[in-house]
């Protein structure tokens, strides 16, 4: 499956009327792929003119694939079959969907979580590392690239021949890696900004050393691209983008489900592309990842639209609200791309700064370096310690009251934002608390996992419209890591992380409620027993 299409009904149906021919008739489509600047107002002109390279991304590319594709025979002559990405944000959620997607093991590290950092150092001997960053300047990337060079030295393993690097040519990273004597360093467009980068060297090259035909995926996005630079109303990046961005009033809550795409993980992607890129400025469109049982999927909530990821036949097939989409994964990736690019037109934003994002990491970095003492809990109920302001617990003292006290601050139009600092992949049966809170408040509820989500919704959450309530869960651990030529721990590091975060919605004057898990599993089973009885 390479080709695009895309069906559209109700709202959505109604605003790819009204919005397409203009963006046709205005050669938006060609001009993007010109690479035209001018496409979202002055005030984004600067920032346009660097960002854009992405629609060029396959002809950058192809001389990439001989590349990886020799150094992955070269790792596998020596016995190195296992890659580990060490990546955040567009670096590592574009490789997780191409493996994912693929059949292709990819063990991607963009947790702090030490839990998760101590299962990413399993098997050295057959162990490559890739360090995926645009500047290398990322704590959560340097971290893990820190502990991968030790790990590998104190087991008598060359550490340089087993570490690639990606980045961009000229950045820190880049001459710091190549003094180091690193395996092999990529680099990748510079006019390329980190969400937009997954037909780059950052998606291409962790996905081909796992595996991955990368060849076959640049051919799938050149045909797409073919279509997508077309000024013609079947343009499906136009009517994705009017879809998501031009309804009237405005349905700003996107639910993405897949229903029979043969994709793992894509929702993810399209989430950070999204959230990143739209959110500022008070405006923008939530994306809301949930699967297709979620209550958000039939709500018929006046300010949701379903877009559905489906494959050709169902495209054909009646449909109610909403929009189904098909296409090859690169195929939609392009045209996932396009589609925000009309957005940040339509809500007269610019897509590609991210405004808000820095804010948490300078938090973040103020307490490491100021390293205060923990807040006390307000209260502590069973294995769950209870934080928040006193305004907003307002007396609480059990976890249904803490809940109960949150949920009570959600707008009519608003979303419930659960963020889960620990390991995702041992705990990843809390995402079911997302239908839970879904079902009893009936709106929209999305899940993340921090730091992870700070690069992705975390965007939205300080810089999109004044509507959601922050559930942040945290949990303790008897495993930690330290942090090589770093004074702090990996357990340090996330625990700050999520501490500058909720002081950063909390200035925001977002609804916060914080729950520390002093036992992991006793918590787990207790919030999700809570929150199946509200």
């Amino acid at each position: 499956m390479s080709s695009l299409s895309l069906q559209a009904a109700g709202a959505a149906r109604e605003a790819i009327d009204t919005h397409v021919p203009r963006l046709v008739a205005e050669n938006f489509a060609s001009k993007l792929f010109d690479q035209d600047p001018a496409l979202w107002g002055s005030a984004a002109q600067e920032e346009a003119a660097i960002r854009l390279g992405w629609t060029d991304a396959v002809r950058v590319s192809r001389p990439l694939v001989p590349e990886i594709e020799q150094l992955r025979h070269d790792f596998a002559r020596e016995g190195v079959t296992r890659f580990v990405l060490a990546g955040m944000g567009g670096s590592s959620l574009a490789p997780e969907v191409i493996t994912r997607s693929a059949g292709v093991d990819l063990f991607v590290l963009d947790s702090t979580d030490p839990e998760m950092v101590t299962k990413a150092l399993e098997d050295l001997e057959h162990t490559a590392l890739v360090v995926s960053s645009k500047s290398g300047s990322t704590v959560e990337t340097d971290s893990a690239r820190r502990v991968f060079v030790n790990a590998f030295e104190r087991a008598g393993i060359d550490a340089p021949s087993r570490v690639v690097v990606v980045t961009d040519p000229g950045s820190p990273m880049d001459s710091a890696s190549r003094e180091a004597g690193y395996r092999k360093v990529f680099t990748a467009d510079p006019n390329v900004g980190g969400r937009f980068s997954a037909l780059t060297a950052f998606g291409l090259v962790p996905s081909g050393l796992a595996g991955v035909d990368v060849a076959a995926l640049l051919d799938d996005a050149e045909e797409a691209t073919e279509m997508l630079r077309e000024d013609d109303e079947n343009n499906i990046g136009l009517q994705l983008g009017v879809a998501l961005g031009g309804t009237s009033p405005l349905r700003d809550k996107i639910v993405l489900v897949n229903q029979g795409a043969p994709f793992v993980g894509f929702a993810d992607w399209a989430e950070q592309l999204i959230a990143e890129s739209t959110g500022k400025s008070g405006t923008g469109v939530l994306p809301v990842v949930v699967n297709d049982a979620a209550p958000e999927v039939t709500s018929g909530a006046p300010d949701v639209m379903v877009v559905s990821l489906v494959d050709d036949e169902a495209v054909t097939e009646e449909q109610g609200e909403g929009v189904r989409v098909a296409g090859s994964l690169a195929g939609l990736m392009m045209a996932f791309e396009v589609a925000i690019a009309v957005v940040g037109q339509l809500l007269r934003i610019d897509p590609f700064n991210q405004p808000d994002v820095e804010s948490a990491k300078a938090a973040t970095r103020e307490l490491l370096a100021g390293k205060p003492e923990p807040s006390p809990a307000a209260a502590t109920d069973g294995a769950i310690e209870i934080r928040g302001s006193e305004q907003l617990l307002d007396g609480a003292t059990t976890v249904p009251e803490a809940l109960a006290a949150l949920l009570a601050q959600l707008p009519e139009n608003g979303y419930v934002s659960v963020q889960a600092y620990f390991d995702r992949l041992e705990w990843a049966q809390l995402e079911s608390i997302r239908d839970l809170l879904a079902r009893h408040t009936g709106r929209p509820v999305t899940f993340g996992w921090g730091p992870r989500f700070l690069h992705s919704t975390g965007q939205y959450h300080k810089g999109g419209p004044e509507q959601g309530v922050y559930l942040q869960i945290t949990a303790a651990t008897g495993t930690d890591v330290d942090i090589p030529g770093i004074p702090f721990t990996f357990g340090e590091l996330i625990g700050a992380q999520a501490d500058g975060d909720a002081g950063v919605l909390s200035d925001h004057h977002r609804p916060v409620v914080r729950l520390r898990l002093t036992d992991r599993a006793e918590g787990v089973a207790q919030l999700l027993r809570v929150a199946s009885e509200l």
